[in-house]
C-alpha cells in the first residue's frame, strides 16, 4: 500500500524551508488565526478543533494563485508545513497554555497565572521536542495509524491530484458533514476504518461502558467510584514499563526487513533513551523553575518539595506517553483525564493546593502537543514517501518541528494578550474548572483503595495486548469520555471495515482516502458550528454600533 500511494502521490520538494518569505509569512499569519480558533472554541464547547485540514485547504487553495510569491504552495511538502504550524498552534493555545492558567484563575490564585503562562509553555515545547526525538521509534512508529495525520495526508494528495482519489474525499467529506449535523461523530467512523482494530474495538467497549453506567442498564456511577481513573493509571504504569523494556533491550531477533524498510528503527532504542532522559532533565529543570517562579517553596518542607519535583517530572513524563499512545491508537487523546489522574495522586501524596494547582497545570500542558505533532509527523511520513528516502525525511521532519515552534510562539503570544478578555467574561474551559473543584473538594482516604483497587485490572488489560496494541490504555481512554454514541459509530465502522476489505476487497488505500474525508467533513463541521454563533453575536455587535 505504502508504495501503490507515494508513488502516485505529487512530488515533494525536499528543499522547501520554512523561511522562504511567503511561506513563513503565512505561517505566522495561520499560526495567530489558529490560535484565536483554538481559544474561542474550548471555551465555548470545553474541547480543540483539528485545524489540520483547515491549513491544508487553505494551502492548497494558496497554490493555486499564479503569482511568483505564491509557488513555493505547489509543493506538497510547503502545504504540509503550513497545516503543522496551524494545528500546532490551536492545541498549543487551547489545550496546553488556556486550560493552564485557568486552574490558578478558577482558585482565585491570580498571582501564579503569569509564572504558569511561563511553566506551561516551556512544558510545550520539551513535550514537542520529545515526539520530534522518539517519533518512528519501536515505541512511536511513523507506521501507527496516528489517524488525523492519515486524513490530513489524503486531503493534501487528492486537493493537489484530483481524479478519483478526490472523488472518494468529496464522499467521505459530505458523509462527515452529514453525520456530523446528524449528531453523529463521523471522525470516530474515519478513525475506525484506518485504525488499529482491537485497540479501537476496547476502546469503543469503554465509552459504552461509560456511557451506560450512570443510565438506568447499569446502576454505578464509574466516575464517583475513581474507575476510570484507577485502570488508567494501572494500564498506564504497564504501558510506560512496556517502553522502558523497549528502551534497554537488544534487539537480538530484529527484524531485518522490517529496518530495511524503515531504516530509523535501526537505532530506535538508543533515539527513545536519549529523548526521554534529556526530556525528563528539562522537565525537572521546569519544575524548579516553577516552584522558585511562584514561591512553592515557602508552602512546603524541603524533603516534600524534593518529592514534589520528582513527582511533577515523573507525572510530564507518562502523561505524554499515555496520552500519545491514545493519540496514535484511536486518534483521541485524554490529555485532561490523565491530568487528573496526576492531580488526585498528588493530593493523596499530600501537597498543599498551591502545589497542586501548579502540578496540574504543568501537566495539562505535556500531552497536547506530543499528540498533535504525532499527527502532523506522519502526514509529512506520508506525503515524503514513508521515509525511503532518509535524508529527505530527516529534512522534511526538521523543518516541521521549526514549523510547529513557531505555532507554539504565536499561540503564547495570543494567550498571553487574551486571557484576561475571556476569564474576565467567566469563560473559563470546563476542564480547568473540574481541576480547580478537585483541589478545592480535598482528599479522601477512600480514593487510594478505589485506584488502587481499579489500577489491577487495567493493568492486567494492558499486559494481555503487549505493547502493540494498547488495549488497557485505550479502554481506560473509553472508560474517560461519556459519549456512547461515538462508541456505537466506532464499532459500526469497523464492522463496514471488514466488510469492505474481506467482501468487497476494496484496497486500504482507498479505504483510507474515505477516512479521511469522514474526519476532515467532521472536523470542519466542529469548528463551524462552535464558531458561527460568536461570529455572528460579534457582527450584530458590530451593526447595533
Amino acid at each position: 500500500m505504502d508504495s501503490e500511494i507515494s508513488a502516485c502521490a505529487p512530488p515533494s520538494h525536499s528543499g522547501v524551508s520554512v523561511f522562504k518569505p511567503a511561506l513563513f509569512i503565512t505561517i505566522v499569519a495561520l499560526s495567530f488565526l489558529g490560535a484565536i480558533i483554538g481559544m474561542q472554541i474550548i471555551v465555548t464547547l470545553g474541547i480543540s478543533a483539528n485545524t489540520s485540514i483547515i491549513g491544508a485547504v487553505l494551502a492548497i487553495l494558496l497554490s493555486r494563485i499564479p503569482a511568483a510569491a505564491f509557488s513555493t504552495f505547489r509543493y506538497i511538502d510547503a502545504q504540509n508545513l503550513v497545516q503543522t504550524a496551524i494545528s500546532s498552534a490551536t492545541f498549543a493555545a487551547a489545550n496546553g497554555l488556556l486550560i493552564s492558567i485557568g486552574v490558578p484563575w478558577a482558585l482565585g490564585m491570580h498571582e501564579l497565572i503569569w509564572p504558569m503562562l511561563a511553566g506551561s509553555s516551556l512544558a510545550l515545547v520539551i513535550d514537542g521536542t520529545i515526539l520530534y526525538g522518539v517519533f518512528n521509534s519501536r515505541a512511536f512508529p511513523a507506521s501507527g495509524s496516528w489517524p488525523a495525520g492519515v486524513a490530513t495526508a489524503e486531503t493534501l494528495w487528492a486537493g493537489n491530484q484530483g481524479g478519483k482519489r478526490l472523488g472518494l474525499l468529496v464522499v467521505g467529506f459530505a458523509a462527515g458533514i452529514a453525520g456530523a449535523y446528524a449528531g453523529i461523530p463521523m471522525a470516530s467512523a474515519g478513525i475506525a476504518l484506518i485504525g488499529s482494530i482491537f485497540a479501537l474495538m476496547m476502546f469503543a467497549i469503554g465509552l459504552l461502558v461509560r456511557g451506560y453506567s450512570e443510565s438506568g442498564l447499569i446502576h454505578y456511577n464509574l466516575y464517583e467510584h475513581f474507575v476510570p481513573h484507577g485502570f488508567m493509571i494501572g494500564a498506564g504504569l504497564v504501558a510506560l514499563l512496556q517502553i522502558g523494556w523497549i528502551v534497554v533491550k537488544k534487539r537480538r531477533d530484529a527484524d531485518t526487513q522490517e529496518i530495511d524498510n524503515n531504516p530509523e528503527l535501526a537505532f530506535s532504542s538508543a533515539r527513545l533513551k536519549k529523548s526521554l532522559l534529556t526530556g525528563a532533565v528539562f522537565y525537572f529543570i521546569t519544575a524548579l523553575l516553577l516552584t522558585g517562579l511562584t514561591q512553592l517553596f515557602t508552602h512546603m518542607s524541603f524533603p516534600m518539595l524534593i518529592g514534589f519535583l520528582l513527582f511533577a517530572t515523573a507525572a510530564a513524563l507518562v502523561q505524554e506517553m499515555v496520552v500519545g499512545m491514545a493519540a496514535m491508537h484511536s486518534g483521541w487523546f485524554p490529555a485532561t483525564a490523565a491530568a487528573l489522574i496526576s492531580l488526585v495522586v498528588g493530593m493523596l501524596l499530600g501537597f498543599p493546593p498551591e502545589a497542586l494547582a501548579v502540578l496540574v497545570g504543568f501537566c495539562t500542558a505535556t500531552g497536547p502537543a506530543f499528540a498533535d505533532m504525532g499527527f502532523d509527523l506522519k502526514t509529512g511520513f506520508m506525503i515524503r514517501g514513508y521515509g525511503k528516502d532518509l535524508e529527505q525525511e530527516r529534512y522534511g521532519r526538521r523543518q516541521q518541528y521549526i514549523a510547529a515552534m513557531i505555532g507554539f510562539a504565536c499561540a503564547m503570544i495570543v494567550v498571553a494578550l487574551s486571557y484576561q478578555f475571556y476569564f474576565s467574561q467567566d469563560k473559563i474551559v470546563p476542564a480547568s474548572r473540574l481541576y480547580a473543584a478537585t483541589i478545592q473538594a480535598g482528599k479522601s482516604s477512600n480514593i487510594a483503595t478505589m485506584l488502587l483497587i481499579w489500577a489491577v485490572p487495567g493493568a492486567l488489560l494492558q499486559l494481555i495486548g503487549g505493547a502493540r496494541h494498547q488495549i488497557g490504555v485505550l479502554f481506560s481512554t473509553g472508560l474517560m469520555i461519556h459519549y456512547p454514541i461515538a462508541g456505537w459509530t466506532v464499532l459500526a465502522a469497523l464492522a463496514v471495515r471488514l466488510l469492505l476489505v474481506n467482501v468487497f476487497r476494496i484496497s486500504s488505500d482507498r479505504i483510507s482516502t474515505l477516512a479521511g474525508g469522514l474526519i476532515a467533513g467532521d472536523a470542519l463541521t466542529s469548528a463551524a458550528t462552535a464558531l458561527y454563533p460568536a461570529l455572528k453575536a460579534k457582527i450584530l455587535s458590530m451593526l447595533s454600533h
